[in-house]
């Protein structure tokens, strides 16, 4: 018992320490400075802006933001939705996973755009990679990216109060996106790599184990 207190214990102590270092990696991020990563990320995000058609100096009320959020989410909900329903003819399906319920699609889609995450199933026994990773993975970024952006909207209103704008959705979609998830993602993925685990494209194996037998 003292042992899991004394984890639980540097636990906290390391989030308290690593949240000043990263609360303020992302007020920067988010108030448009420069950051260690600019220098590789700014030409990614300058190229998303100029393709969907956002200048610099764009701001949106909050009206606009918050309809761009709702839009965002429901093109996201349909999105999930569709590619449950219909992975049984997508590709990337190995394993011929049927279609899902349309209740259990809407259940699932609803709790990932809504960032919950929510699963009522085994994924490896009733999702096909195609869905997991255009469906449910997309939606573990931009859902998580799109919270993020609302705090800081949030924050904005509280504190610009001589404005009509308190920021632009797309433009802090992007930058949570680019500067802070995809950057943690690399490097966690690079640390579960180098730990041995295994993500693959290929059909199931059968394997015998010491414990279970054949899994």
């Amino acid at each position: 018992m003292s042992f899991i207190i004394v984890q639980d214990v540097l636990f906290i102590v390391l989030l308290v320490i690593l949240s000043i270092p990263f609360g303020n990696y992302i007020y920067k991020v988010m108030t448009g400075q420069k950051v260690f990563l600019s220098f590789i990320l700014s030409p990614v995000e300058r190229s998303i802006y100029k393709i969907m058609g956002i200048q610099d100096e764009d701001g949106m009320s909050p009206k606009k933001y918050a309809l761009s959020v709702l839009l965002f989410s429901i093109i996201g909900l349909i999105s999930v939705f569709l590619l449950l329903i219909m992975q049984n003819v997508l590709p990337l399906n190995p394993e011929k996973m049927g279609a899902t319920s349309w209740h259990l699609a809407f259940n699932t889609a609803a709790s990932f755009i809504s960032n919950t995450n929510w699963q009522a199933y085994a994924g490896e026994s009733t999702l096909s990679y195609f869905t997991q990773a255009i469906g449910l993975t997309v939606q573990n970024f931009v859902s998580a990216a799109t919270g993020i952006a609302v705090s800081f909207a949030l924050i904005r209103s509280f504190i610009i109060k001589k404005k009509n704008t308190i920021g632009n959705f797309w433009k802090d979609l992007s930058r949570v996106t680019i500067y802070v998830l995809m950057p943690l993602s690399i490097a966690l993925a690079i640390l579960l790599v180098s730990q041995g685990v295994v993500q693959t494209l290929s059909p199931y194996k059968e394997v015998s184990t010491l414990e279970t037998g054949v899994t």
